[in-house]
C-alpha cells in the first residue's frame, strides 16, 4: 500500500517504499526552513503499518501541537517539522474510484492485433498460415531476448556486486580518514595547550633555550595543521555547499574538531545565522566598530596573544562594540564598557573600575570605559581561559566568558584534563540541564556572527570582511 504525501504549496507526491523528509538536497521530500534539518524525519513500513520518525533533528517534529518521536501515518497525520515549522499532511492511498477503460473506436486496437494473433485457446490447425509464422517468429523473438535479459540481469548483478564493494570500500576509507583527521585534530589542541603554558613561562623569564624550543613547537603545529586541512579538503569538498564549509572553517579558527561536531551543528549555526539576517543589528554594530576603527586594534590585541582575531564578534555579542555599555548588576557590581568586565575581574587584568562601580552609570573614571585599554586586557583574560581548563576549546571559552568561568571550570574539573573529552559538546552532552539557554544562545550568536564577517556578500550583507585587512593563510596542499 502506498502513501500519499500532501505538501504545505499544494504539491502532492505519491510513495510506495521509504523516504526522508528534510531540507538536504537528497530527501525525497525537500522543505526549505530554519527549522527544517537536513534530515529531519523519515517515513516507512513496519510490520505492514506505516510509521513517521524523528531522525533527532534540532526543532523536533510535532503532531497535533505535541513533539513526538514518531507516529502512526494510520488513516492520515498532519506532521510540523518543528513547532512553526512547515505542515504536511500523509495518508494512505485509496483506490474507491472505479477504474477508467479506454475508449473503443473503429480502428482495430493494439488489444484487437493481440487477441487475433495469440488467443491462447486457439491451436495451429484452426489458424491460417500467416497467424502460424507470426506466433513461430514472435515465440524465437522472446526466446532471444530472454537469452538477452538473462545475461543483463546478470552483468547489472556483477556491476552492482562491484559497485556496492567499492561503496563499502569508500565508507571505509573515509571512516578511516575522519578518525585520522580527529585524531590529529586533538594532537594539534594538546600541543597548543602546551605552547600556551610555554609562552606564558617565556612572558615571566625570557629564557632564550625555551624561545628556541618555541619556535620548533610552532613550526611542528603549522605542519600539523597544514596535514589536517588536507584531511578535511578531501572529507568535505564534494559534499558541502560553500556556506557549511565556511561553519566548519570557522569552527576550526576557534578550536573546535569539526569532523567530531554533531549532525545538526552546520543546521543549528544556520539557524543563528538567519536570526542576524532578520534583524539590523549586525550591520549598524559593525559599522559603529569601524567608524571608530576597532577592527585593526581588536585584532591586534587577540594576534598578539597568538588567540583567532575572530574573538572579535565576542565584542559584537557583549555590547554592539558600544564602549560605554552598561550591563546587567552582578554581586560585585555592574558589568561595563565594550568587553562587559565585572569590577573584580578587571582588577585581575589591570584594569580600574571607577568609584561608581555600583552604580548604572558611565563613570569615564572606570578603565572598563576605555576600549584601548579594556581590549588588551579582555584578550588576556580569553587566553587565560583557553589555555588552563578550557583546553584550548573556543566555545568553552565563550561559554565560560557568558556563563562566569568558576562555573564552567566547576564542571570542568570533573572531566579528563584532555581536549578530546573538554569540548562544547562534551559540556552539553554532560551537562544537559546545567548550561543556561542564554550562554548556549550567546556561543550560537558569535559563532554564527564570526561566520557571517568572513564572507558577508555571501549571507546577502552588501559589504566585505571587516577582518579582511588581515593576511590570509596559505591554502592547504
Amino acid at each position: 500500500m502506498a502513501v500519499i504525501v500532501r505538501l504545505p504549496d499544494g504539491r502532492t507526491l505519491r510513495f510506495s517504499r521509504s523516504f526522508y523528509i528534510g531540507r538536504e538536497a537528497g530527501c525525497e521530500v525537500e522543505l526549505a526552513g530554519a527549522g527544517v534539518s537536513r534530515r529531519h524525519a523519515e517515513v516507512s513500513r513496519d510490520g505492514g503499518e506505516w510509521i513517521v520518525r524523528d531522525l533527532q533533528s534540532s526543532n523536533g517534529l510535532f503532531v497535533e501541537g505535541r513533539r513526538v518521536d514518531h507516529a502512526s501515518i494510520g488513516a492520515g497525520v498532519a506532521v510540523s517539522l518543528g513547532a512553526d515549522g512547515p505542515t504536511l499532511t500523509i495518508e494512505p492511498e485509496r483506490h474507491d474510484a472505479a477504474p477508467v477503460r479506454a475508449e473503443i473506436t473503429g480502428e482495430p486496437s493494439l488489444e484487437d492485433y493481440a487477441q487475433r494473433y495469440f488467443a491462447a485457446d486457439d491451436d495451429e490447425g484452426s489458424v491460417g498460415g500467416r497467424t502460424v509464422m507470426i506466433r513461430k517468429a514472435f515465440q524465437q523473438i522472446q526466446r532471444q531476448q530472454k537469452r538477452r535479459q538473462r545475461l543483463l540481469v546478470g552483468a547489472i548483478a556483477l556491476i552492482a556486486a562491484a559497485a556496492g564493494a567499492y561503496a563499502l570500500y569508500a565508507n571505509r576509507v573515509i571512516s578511516r580518514q575522519t578518525q585520522q583527521a580527529e585524531q590529529l585534530f586533538y594532537d594539534m589542541k594538546t600541543q597548543e595547550v602546551f605552547i600556551a603554558d610555554l609562552q606564558n613561562k617565556l612572558a615571566k623569564t625570557g629564557s632564550a633555550p625555551d624561545q628556541v624550543q618555541l619556535a620548533k613547537y610552532l613550526e611542528d603545529r603549522r605542519r600539523m595543521q597544514t596535514n589536517y586541512e588536507g584531511y578535511v579538503a578531501s572529507l568535505y569538498d564534494r559534499k558541502l555547499n560553500d556556506k557549511e564549509k565556511l561553519i566548519l572553517k570557522v569552527t576550526r579558527l576557534f578550536g573546535e574538531c569539526d569532523v567530531a561536531a554533531p549532525p545538526d551543528y552546520v543546521g543549528e549555526v544556520m539557524r543563528y545565522i538567519n536570526k542576524w539576517q532578520s534583524t539590523g543589528r549586525f550591520e549598524r554594530a559593525l559599522k559603529r566598530a569601524q567608524d571608530a576603527g576597532y577592527p585593526p586594534k581588536i585584532a591586534e590585541a587577540f594576534i598578539a596573544q597568538n588567540l583567532p582575531p575572530q574573538y572579535f564578534y565576542l565584542a559584537m555579542q557583549e555590547s554592539d562594540f558600544d564602549p560605554h555599555n552598561i550591563g546587567p548588576p552582578t554581586n560585585w557590581g555592574y558589568a561595563k564598557g565594550m568587553w562587559q568586565f565585572i569590577p573584580d575581574t578587571a582588577l585581575r587584568f589591570g584594569l580600574k573600575p571607577g568609584p561608581l562601580f555600583r552604580q548604572p552609570v558611565v563613570d569615564l573614571a572606570d578603565d572598563r570605559l576605555n576600549w584601548e585599554r579594556a581590549t588588551p586586557a579582555a584578550a588576556k583574560y580569553i587566553k587565560e581561559i583557553y589555555t588552563t581548563d578550557a583546553q584550548a576549546s573556543g566555545l568553552l571559552v565563550m561559554a565560560s566568558y557568558n556563563w562566569g568561568e568558576r562555573r564552567v571550570v566547576t564542571r570542568l574539573q570533573k572531566m579528563p584534563a584532555d581536549p578530546r573529552q573538554r569540548n562544547f559538546w562534551k559540556l552539553l552532552a554532560q551537562y544537559p540541564e546545567d548550561v543556561p539557554p542564554e550562554t548556549y544562545k550567546y556561543v550560537f550568536s558569535i559563532v554564527s556572527a564570526a561566520v557571517i564577517g568572513e564572507n558577508p556578500r555571501l549571507f546577502g550583507f552588501p559589504f566585505d570582511n571587516p577582518l579582511g585587512f588581515l593576511p590570509q593563510p596559505s591554502p592547504a596542499r
